[in-house]
């Protein structure tokens, strides 16, 4: 049963590390109910087979100082033939612990759904 004050919103995915590759592949496999999906420090090569099913917009954000994710998100980038983005944080390693760059993961995050999600009706 879906709940009537969300039913009428559209849904986003976000996943980070193998928990990215996860998200993709569920987006591939319900094209129409995934409107936006944002990608932290992800696996994207580990959805590679499916990647050209994805529908939704991506955003794929990965640390600077994450070169082998770099990459890997790279290679993903030109799997995606969605509208898709690929945005290196400064100074950040894998997790992100550097002093705001969570905050900047979760900037980035949030403009995304905003310009990505709306209403179904």
């Amino acid at each position: 049963m879906q709940n009537e004050d969300t039913s009428d919103l559209s849904r986003g995915y976000f996943g980070a590390s193998t928990g990215a590759a996860a998200a993709l592949i569920a987006a591939a496999e319900r094209p129409d109910d995934v409107s936006a999906i944002v990608s932290r420090g992800g696996r994207p090569d580990l959805a590679g087979p499916v990647l050209s099913k994805v529908k939704a917009p991506t955003l794929l954000i990965v640390g600077e100082r994450d070169y082998t994710v770099i990459d890997l998100n790279q290679d993903a980038l030109n799997g995606l033939q969605v509208e898709k983005r690929l945005v290196i944080v400064p100074g950040a390693t894998h997790l992100f612990e550097e002093p705001g760059a969570l905050e900047e993961v979760a900037q980035l995050s949030a403009e995304w759904f905003l310009n990505h999600l709306s209403s179904k009706a």
